[in-house]
């Protein structure tokens, strides 16, 4: 690799963290690499800086384009198609959580669906389907709260995210609350 030490080293972690995500090393490579460059870069540039073959460079920014991770750019006076990521962390954030639910989510809810809607021929398979409407019922309940989370705006997202362990306190003082007026309406008080 021809980088900067500091940028060679997370271009080589993200490309091993891309592979125990399911993409392959290179892609998680050039995403980083990408990622960090103050400027988009060509193919050819990408070539040089990665010591990898054109073929696999193009492959993997197709990969890339179709998770929405790239953003292709055109210079002034430069016939080369050049990439970078989107500046809003919170964009690629998106992008990778529309992603990940269209690839992986979406398929899973849609087998349990089917399997929920044969009809049990023993005791066993009874219960597996007991089981199995557990589990779509929680991914039901995570994608639904995705739905509702995608729409807010970066700010507030990151506002949520800094709350924490705060939402478990005003969780207890919403159940506190519902226990004293549980307790008054049953001693009759209003």
């Amino acid at each position: 690799m021809n980088l900067p030490p500091t940028i060679q080293s997370f271009v080589l972690h993200f490309g091993e963290m891309g592979s125990r995500w399911g993409i392959n090393r290179t892609v998680g490579q050039i995403y980083a690499l990408l990622y960090v460059s103050s400027q988009p870069q060509c193919a050819d540039q990408i070539v040089e800086a990665l010591g990898i073959s054109r073929s696999n460079v193009s492959m993997s920014l197709r990969e890339l384009q179709a998770w929405n991770l790239v953003v292709m750019k055109h210079l002034p006076d430069d016939r080369r198609d050049f990439f970078t990521t989107p500046s809003d962390v919170w964009e690629i954030f998106r992008a990778l959580a529309e992603e990940r639910k269209k690839r992986e989510v979406d398929p899973t809810l849609t087998v349990l669906r089917e399997l929920l809607m044969e009809t049990p021929r023993s005791d066993e398979e009874r219960f597996a389907q007991a089981r199995l409407a557990e589990m779509h019922g929680l991914i039901e309940q995570v994608t639904t709260w995705y739905d509702d989370v995608k729409l807010l705006d970066a700010e507030r997202l990151a506002s949520l995210l800094s709350l924490g362990s705060k939402v478990t306190k005003l969780l207890d003082a919403k159940d506190r609350i519902v226990s004293i007026g549980r307790r008054r309406k049953e001693s009759g008080k209003p």
